[in-house]
This record gives C-alpha cells, sequence and structure tokens, in this order.
C-alpha cells in the first residue's frame, strides 16, 4: 500500500469515527439522559459481591418486589452458596418454607402443594403472562432471574473503546438504579400516550406502567445501612446481577489466574527465544 492510499484509509477511518461518535450523540439526545456510573463492589477484575449488599437486596425483592417480579430460574439453595448473600442454612430453610409449590401427581394423580425445599426453585408470582397481565394494567412484569444482563443502554463513541480497557460491565445494574431514583414529574406540557403512564427520567421513552414501586423507609434494615431510595435501588440492583451471574467472583479468578499463567508463558518465551539465537553462529555468504 502506497503512502498516498494508506493517508487516504485514515482519514477515511477517522470520518467514520466521527460520524458515528455524532449519530451517537444524536440518539442518547432523543433517548434521555444516560443512567449514572455507581461504584460497586464487583467492577473490574478483582470485584466480588459483598454479602451484606445482596442479603438487603434480597429483603428489597421479597418485599417489594416480589408480588409481580417473579425469580424462577434462582434455586433457595443458591442463596447459601460461596460468593453469593451467604445466608445459613437454617435461614434459607425458614425463608424457603415461608413459599408454596405445587408438587405431584400423588398416588390418586392429583397436584398438590407443598412447603419448598432447598432444591426449589423461587415459584412464579403469576400462574402464567395473561393472569400477569390482568393484574397489572396489561403490563407483564419481566421476570428478574436475568434482568441485570438483559437490561442495558448504549455508551456511544468514543466510551465503548474505553470500557474495553476498564473492563466496565455493570450498565445493567446502573440502569436498574437508575430507574427507581428516576420517578419525577413530568416537564409542563408532556403528558402520557395513555391514562396509567408514570414518567422515568431514565427509563426508554420516559412513560412505565410501573409506578414508583418504593419509598424511603419503606424496608427496613437491621444494620444501620441508611433506608433510602437510593440505598434500596444500589441493594436491589447488586442483588440482581447476582442473580444474572452468581459465578461472577469465581470467573474473575480463574481469568486473573489465566491472564499470570500467560504472561509468565511470554516471559518465558522471550527468555528461551533469545538464548537460542544468541547460541546460533551466523552464516556468511
Amino acid at each position: 500500500m502506497t503512502l498516498s492510499r494508506l493517508a487516504r484509509s485514515l482519514a477515511a477511518a477517522a470520518v467514520l469515527a466521527v460520524t458515528l461518535g455524532g449519530a451517537g450523540a444524536a440518539h442518547a439526545a432523543e433517548a434521555g439522559p444516560k443512567p449514572p456510573m455507581q461504584s460497586w463492589s464487583f467492577w473490574g477484575p478483582l470485584g466480588k459481591f459483598d454479602p451484606g449488599q445482596l442479603q438487603r437486596g434480597f429483603k428489597v425483592y421479597r418485599e417489594v418486589c416480589s408480588s409481580c417480579h417473579s425469580l424462577s430460574l434462582v434455586s433457595f439453595r443458591n442463596l447459601m452458596q460461596p460468593g453469593g448473600p451467604q445466608f445459613s442454612e437454617g435461614q434459607v430453610r425458614t425463608i424457603a418454607e415461608e413459599y408454596k409449590v405445587q408438587d405431584g401427581p400423588n398416588d390418586s394423580g392429583d397436584m398438590f402443594e407443598r412447603s419448598a425445599r432447598l432444591s426449589d426453585a423461587f415459584p412464579k408470582s403469576f400462574p402464567n403472562e395473561q393472569a400477569a397481565r390482568a393484574a397489572n394494567g396489561g403490563a407483564y412484569p419481566p421476570d428478574f432471574s436475568l434482568l441485570a444482563k438483559a437490561r442495558t443502554y448504549e455508551r456511544g463513541f468514543p466510551w465503548f473503546l474505553w470500557d474495553i480497557f476498564t473492563q466496565y460491565q455493570e450498565q445493567g445494574p446502573d440502569y436498574i438504579h437508575a430507574l427507581l431514583v428516576g420517578y419525577e414529574a413530568p416537564p409542563e406540557g408532556v403528558k402520557p400516550s395513555s391514562p396509567g403512564l408514570h414518567y422515568n427520567k431514565y427509563f426508554p421513552g420516559h412513560w412505565i406502567a410501573m409506578a414508583q414501586p418504593i419509598q424511603d423507609g419503606q424496608v427496613e434494615y437491621t444494620d444501620g445501612t441508611p433506608t433510602t431510595i437510593d440505598q434500596y435501588g444500589k441493594d436491589l440492583a447488586a442483588f440482581l446481577m447476582w442473580t444474572a451471574e452468581p459465578h461472577l467472583a469465581a470467573r474473575k479468578g480463574t481469568g486473573l489466574v489465566v491472564m499470570i499463567f500467560l504472561a509468565i508463558f511470554l516471559g518465558l518465551l522471550v527468555y528461551v527465544k533469545k538464548k537460542v539465537w544468541s547460541a546460533a553462529k551466523p552464516v556468511h555468504a
């Protein structure tokens, strides 16, 4: 490739980058403000979950969210596994006994209800989608199991490049926290497209069917943590990040070991290469 062709290619790449950045900025302006980045204990290559925060987040889920939102991909026994909320077995058994699950058939061929066991998954909040919509004015509350991975937002150029180096993967928790604290009165003259919607500055389109679910002081904490909407949002978002990726700490630990091994292996390769070639005799024509 000649120098002139290389210069033209680089110029075209620069124009494309600026164009994409401008398009991203325009899209961001239409979508509204970006969720603020929060400080999470599980951020970065050495991040891990805070068991205390996960226990508080589970408490918020049980007392506020579980009536509408299921957690059907999480089993009760997961609550006591390493890297998670780390409840004791006795605590988890007590929690499970408060839930009823359908089992059977019995000897008569009938289905029956019993108290949940450690091996059971959390029962669904509604028997089917139609029942869920009927109870929520036509809206379908999503399952919370994978929500922190399913909900995200575009960071745009050049931030998505920066995220590669910082390993920023917390768009989901940031969005969940922002959604819970983002309820406010709509701007003057702005009306919903249909009745029963609520204004949220971080929700795409701003109008959401779910009313503000939680208020300051609604859930009591016993460890002295502030009982504010902001704190509830952080605790719930962290808990939902754990339900979506319960082995996050183990994955990061394995990745760190692999990177250390590759660094040592690369050093050995460089050393052997220099040793071999330094001993080789030059060939003269």
